[in-house]
């Protein structure tokens, strides 16, 4: 599916949510498998590393328009996540051709979008060349969980993370913001009222300066921490850890291609 070619079909009743399949040329299972707000925040980190921004018409605009119409319409949780996704992941790649570039999204496997870009410059390719950092991670954890109020287990989470990028805990850095919003949420009675995940990690990238890559020793960390902080002893779909993770999977996959 090129850039300016248009869905192939759409559900007619607004009932139902926009799948994959009305707007991709998928297959299978994933065909009938609604859009989350997850799978589109995902799919953006990656293609961002990939081109430098989210492109029009690529795969991370038309998913993100589907999971925001979809949770609109409360067809979909903020926070769900496709089993296909969670598994197999999304993917960009890139291969050279005569002054363009050529990417390959896909989604579990599946090819979802082709379109060219124009080469980079050296310096560019440098850019795009390099692995998801963990203010990267979180930052894509705050695009998934945007409206979700910070608890202890995302601050513990986002210190984890913080040491492991800059091998301390910052004053004023996103781990004491994320430990001030906690302690300030406990006290809050209105959910409205609450710091969100979002508010938190905007901008996480330029905080955690200077970054690194992340790695799957980054991610036990950051899994570990919010773990002891949950009392059910499980991750928050689409939270910190699960992004940190994500990325650490994509960066293996990265390192092996």
């Amino acid at each position: 599916m090129s850039k300016n070619e248009q869905p192939r079909r759409r559900s007619d009743h607004l009932d139902e949510p926009i799948k994959y399949g009305d707007v991709f040329p998928v297959q299978g299972d994933l065909a009938g498998e609604p859009i989350r707000p997850r799978d589109a925040a995902l799919m953006q980190t990656a293609e961002n590393k990939i081109t430098g921004k989210t492109q029009k018409g690529g795969a991370a605009a038309v998913m993100q328009s589907a999971a925001t119409f979809n949770e609109r319409a409360g067809l979909v949780g903020h926070d769900d996540f496709t089993d296909d996704t969670a598994i197999r992941g999304v993917t960009v790649t890139e291969t050279e051709a005569p002054g363009r570039r050529i990417v390959r999204e896909g989604v579990a496997g599946q090819t979802v979008v082709n379109f060219a870009v124009p080469t980079a410059t050296p310096a560019e390719e440098d850019v795009t060349d390099e692995k998801i950092t963990l203010g990267e991670a979180l930052e894509a954890a705050g695009l998934s969980q945007s409206d979700r109020p910070v608890e202890q287990s995302d601050a513990a989470a986002i210190q984890a993370a913080e040491v492991r990028a800059i091998k301390m805990t910052a004053p004023g850095g996103v781990a004491a913001a994320a430990q001030s919003a906690a302690e300030i949420n406990a006290r809050i009675a209105r959910e409205e009222d609450k710091i969100t995940v979002g508010e938190v990690l905007n901008n996480a990238t330029a905080k955690l300066a200077p970054d690194k890559e992340v790695t799957r020793e980054d991610a036990e960390a950051v899994l570990g921490a919010e773990l002891r902080n949950r009392p059910d002893l499980r991750t928050v779909p689409g939270g910190v850890a699960d992004s940190v993770t994500a990325a650490a999977r994509l960066n293996e996959k990265m390192s092996r291609a």
